[in-house]
């Protein structure tokens, strides 16, 4: 009998069930691993809702591109990652031999958009299988419950590279969510003269000062305009990208990692030219971001299991996706558990 394992198939926006489905072996190149935990967010939201756009996703799906886990089986070529070792990966496939992947901007390759979870089997399900390249090996005695967020914080630790700390540096995180207090923990790293974070949601802003910054609602922020060296802004709300250009002083450097709403304000290019302020985006993760997060999570300057609030079974993946982003206070991070 063929091997087969468990499953999430998202036919269709809104339809899901628990399934068997095939576990062919690896192919040439890849890995087959067996998850042991898969973070929900918010772009996993989209996909059941069926509100993220039509070039990133295909269905019929089975969604998670969160996750940690061991590896099970290894195809042809796949390098010399042993069985049983614990591993995170990469989920954008780049193509590595456009311009920009040749740059090492791998998160931003010209090929067409491929991403595990979105257009490719993901880890809501007992095991996934990947492209070994991608792998990150993790130490042995890694928490792999914590190790499930580690892609949330490559994003973070993207913007970071991007914003480049200096010590001594005023420096401000808008957005008290998974993304942004990730952030806080790295930039905390680069020992900051002051560290802040913007959170309405006092939970959040609790945990914000657990990681040694001091955490104000947005209406304080107004009085701390202009105060600010660097700013990275995470809420992906519909005003957070204006909010985080207030807070920096003439000559400071924006970040936006968070993606807002359609119609969010816009920044006045009169501001950015009068002020010269810097203001850099952040896609994803490049190799080098998941690099950079996998160390500072080895070496303990990264604790994402303090944001993990819920841990459901595969079968509660539809109730796991009714947590996120449905507004109650007391929701941090959601993993299912295969």
């Amino acid at each position: 009998m063929a091997e087969s394992h468990r499953a999430v198939v998202l036919r269709e926006p809104g339809r899901a069930r628990v399934e068997r489905v095939p576990s062919p072996p690896p192919g040439p190149g890849e890995v087959r691993v067996r998850v042991y935990a898969a973070g929900v967010c918010g772009s996993d939201r989209e996909v059941y809702d069926g509100t993220r756009p039509a070039g990133y996703v295909a269905y019929p799906l089975t969604p998670g591109h969160e996750w940690s886990g061991t590896v099970e089986a290894a195809g042809p070529g796949a390098g010399g990652v042993p069985a049983g070792r614990k591993v995170v990966a990469e989920g954008f496939r780049c193509c590595r031999v456009c311009a920009r992947c040749r740059a090492g901007e791998t998160n931003l390759c010209a090929g067409p958009y491929d991403e595990t979870g979105f257009t490719r089997a993901g880890a809501f399900a007992e095991t996934v299988t990947v492209p070994a390249r991608l792998l990150h090996v993790l130490d042995d005695d890694a928490d792999l419950r914590a190790a499930a967020l580690l892609e949330p914080a490559a994003v973070a630790a993207a913007a970071v590279l991007r914003a480049g700390p200096q010590p001594g540096e005023r420096v401000a995180v808008v957005g008290g969510g998974t993304l942004g207090l990730l952030a806080v923990q790295l930039l905390a790293g680069a020992e900051p003269a002051e560290l802040l974070v913007v959170e309405p949601r006092e939970e959040r802003a609790e945990v914000a000062r657990g990681f040694g910054a001091r955490a104000v609602a947005p209406g304080a922020a107004a009085g701390l305009a202009g105060a600010y060296d660097v700013v990275v802004e995470t809420a992906g709300a519909a005003r957070s990208a204006v909010a985080a250009v207030a807070l920096l002083r003439r000559g400071g450097r924006a970040v936006v990692a968070g993606i807002p709403p359609a119609g969010a304000a816009g920044i006045d290019p009169v501001e950015l030219a009068m002020r010269q302020i810097a203001v850099s985006g952040v896609f994803g993760a490049s190799s080098a971001a998941w690099s950079y997060a996998v160390r500072a999570f080895g070496a303990g300057l990264l604790d994402p299991a303090a944001l993990i609030t819920h841990e459901l079974p595969l079968d509660a993946y539809e109730k796991a996706v009714g947590l996120v982003g449905g507004g109650d206070p007391a929701v941090g991070k959601v993993l299912l558990r295969p």
